[in-house]
């Protein structure tokens, strides 16, 4: 049995949280939280389950790292103070205690990351002896192990299409993604963070270009697009309210180019509400929101991924998703050779193992 530390409670980490109390093959050593409403409460509260752990949250990383965990789950929002996320993350690997995270997307693919991020937490590794690896639902699965599998079907392909099609509304992260995003946002408005200049070339275009690199395609350049729909009447939803004349939807990419035309895309369509941006692509009916890879060859391949559960939304069933992809691989990491990891280093299987289980499994482990 894995000693596991959960790394912040918030949209991803709750279900990470309540993924590890359930598992046999897993033990909750510690909870981190950073907010004041959280520390000192039982992990079970924090993530909505009956039964008390006797696992209280703490915001003393020390303590933590103290505990000689065999791995962390960093879920913590780490793209808007990536120094300190990397400190955090230093200082368990450097103990000794391997890291899984969703947090760090450039990580995503760690030999495509700009040596700023990659140095430190690979000297972190080395020191510790451990291994780190980041992946999600997007960044991530949709753009790697999605795309692994449309591409197998092929004798040839010309271009590869990711697409993200989500309505955000339910999704309550105004403070990260509605900002980042620019959503209520006018026109004349300083442009949000996320679609300055780079921004999203950085955060996606590590998967676009490892994928130029399994395919064995020379790309002339990697670019970025971004297109805002501002919208004519006001939007009520969970994530904000939206007055007219502000920003309700957003399309973006990140697009490898080969011969002036792109051939590797990883779109995101993202709306609030479903009322946003009426003439661009919705899910499919019956569906708020889509992983969709299509590769255009011979043959031509579309998969759509979809995610739901019964007491959830889907964007509360994505969060969830996020956290699979690397609660699943924890064993596996424990076990690997040091350094950072990407998902081609992690047999498929391996993170399939230990996930089904009887209730009875779990009392008697």
């Amino acid at each position: 049995m894995r000693r596991v530390v959960q790394f912040s409670t918030g949209n991803v980490g709750r279900h990470s949280l309540r993924a590890i109390i359930g598992r046999p093959d897993l033990e909750l050593v510690g909870v981190h939280a950073s907010g004041a409403d959280k520390v000192g409460k039982d992990a079970a509260q924090l993530c909505g389950l009956d039964k008390p752990t006797g696992i209280v949250a703490t915001d003393d990383i020390e303590a933590l790292v103290g505990l000689g965990a065999d791995c962390v789950v960093y879920t913590s929002q780490g793209e808007t103070r990536p120094m300190e996320a990397i400190e955090q993350m230093s200082a368990f690997l450097a103990a000794g205690t391997n890291v899984v995270g969703t947090s760090m997307v450039w990580l995503v693919t760690p030999r495509h990351a700009d040596d700023w991020v990659r140095v430190p937490l690979q000297r972190a590794c080395t020191a510790g002896n451990t291994s780190l690896y980041v992946n999600g639902i997007d960044p991530g699965f949709s753009g790697d192990t999605l795309v692994h599998s449309a591409v197998s079907l092929t004798t040839r392909v010309d271009s590869i299409t990711v697409q993200e099609i989500f309505d955000y509304g339910n999704y309550d992260d105004a403070e990260f993604t509605g900002a980042a995003m620019g959503f209520g946002t006018k026109p004349d408005d300083e442009s949000p963070m996320m679609f300055l200049p780079g921004v999203i070339v950085s955060m996606w275009g590590g998967q676009v270009r490892s994928l130029a690199d399994n395919l064995d395609i020379q790309l002339d350049e990697v670019r970025q697009r971004v297109e805002p729909w501002y919208t004519p009447e006001r939007i009520e939803c969970t994530m904000m309210t939206v007055e007219p004349g502000q920003m309700g939807a957003v399309r973006f990419a990140t697009e490898g180019v080969r011969d002036g035309k792109p051939v590797l895309t990883l779109e995101h369509v993202t709306r609030l509400t479903d009322a946003a941006a009426p003439d661009w692509e919705y899910p499919p009916e019956g569906h708020t929101g889509v992983h969709r890879v299509i590769v255009e060859g011979d043959p031509r391949v579309e998969i759509n991924t979809h995610v739901s559960h019964p007491l959830f939304d889907s964007t509360d069933a994505g969060c969830m998703a996020t956290a699979g992809r690397v609660v699943n691989a924890i064993d596996w990491v424990c076990r690997a050779p040091q350094g950072l990891l990407a998902v081609e280093d992690i047999p498929l299987s391996a993170t399939m193992r230990g996930a089904m289980w009887n209730e009875q499994d779990r009392t008697t482990n």
